[in-house]
């Protein structure tokens, strides 16, 4: 504006009720001139939101822009739904649903609202993800007694063990090339951060910080790892090279957890637990985001409590 200079020309055809969305697509162009970064606006957001006392929480998935606008719910409260995950097309949904205490995947697609439930998997079950190519879903589940690391084939649904390991072994995300996985893991006695390749060889131990780790999560430029961090009871949201070095912590508060990436790796949002009593039952969740340098932390306003996110890639 100061140099009286156009900065880029940009032509879009839309209908009235596609006016956010040509917004979203105009900051993004923006975005990406001043900074060289790309955008992050023409995304979406899902999550659990959650309603009632604290012991008969009823969790419902929800989605909404990333500003929170759209907000709608995709799930009606009946079941148990936990740790929602976007597919690279940010068109499909992978989650746990408990019914009957039994834990089942389902894979929900946004345009036709359709569910696809993937199977009933043994013991406790964690965390499915999409694979970079949306071929395979990764997750955790127990299996003869033990908590390992598995791959299903969305097309054969044929399941893979990458670990096997007498430790619990959880929170698996692929690098963004998919050749590596970081996982959490207590094999060294306490919860700790692990990469290995994706046949299961070269595994490497990578926090060596004091206090426990967790929800660990590659960052779609392959650069960083971000996890959350327990230490002296305070929780915070940090960020390390896929090495283990460079260790940083972004956020620290009562109880922060579960980050997500942004699709241009430069914004990460979290969910934070603010106390209401002693007891608990009174306690809210909200939404955060924080950009790398741990200074622009804001609430992202959800109409109820909000609790682990994901945040989607850009919407094509």
């Amino acid at each position: 504006v100061v140099a009286e200079q156009q900065m880029q020309g940009l032509t879009y055809q839309t209908t009235p009720e596609n006016w956010r969305r040509v917004a979203h697509k105009i900051a993004d162009a923006v975005y990406e001139r001043i900074t060289g970064e790309r955008g992050y606006f023409d995304t979406r957001i899902v999550y659990i939101a959650e309603s009632g006392p604290g012991i008969h929480r009823i969790k419902r998935l929800a989605i909404m822009d990333q500003d929170g606008e759209n907000h709608r719910f995709l799930t009606d409260g009946e079941t148990l739904v936990l740790t929602p995950r976007f597919s690279q097309t940010a068109q499909k949904i992978a989650f746990l649903s408990y019914y009957r205490n039994l834990p089942r995947v389902y894979i929900f697609n946004i345009e036709t609202g359709l569910q696809e439930r993937l199977g009933e998997f043994p013991g406790m079950t964690f965390a499915p993800r999409f694979s970079p190519d949306d071929s395979k879903i990764i997750m955790s589940y127990a299996k003869d007694g033990n908590s390992d690391i598995y791959i299903l084939d969305l097309a054969t649904r044929r399941s893979t063990r990458l670990t096997s390991n007498p430790a619990i072994d959880t929170s698996p995300s692929f690098s963004p090339d998919g050749k590596q996985v970081v996982f959490l893991s207590d094999r060294g006695g306490s919860p700790q951060l692990y990469t290995t390749d994706i046949d299961g060889q070269n595994v490497h131990r990578i926090s060596f910080g004091k206090g426990r780790y967790g929800t660990p999560v590659w960052s779609p430029r392959g650069d960083l790892i971000a996890f959350t961090k327990i230490h002296q009871n305070r929780f915070f949201i940090g960020v390390m090279k896929p090495d283990g070095s460079g260790e940083r912590l972004l956020t620290e508060s009562f109880r922060d957890e579960g980050p997500t990436w942004a699709p241009n790796g430069r914004v990460l949002m979290f969910f934070r637990q603010i106390p209401g009593g002693r007891d608990g039952l009174n306690d809210r969740v909200r939404l955060y985001s924080v950009d790398l340098t741990g200074q622009n932390e804001r609430e992202v306003v959800t109409p109820l409590d909000g609790s682990d996110p994901a945040w989607s890639p850009l919407i094509p």
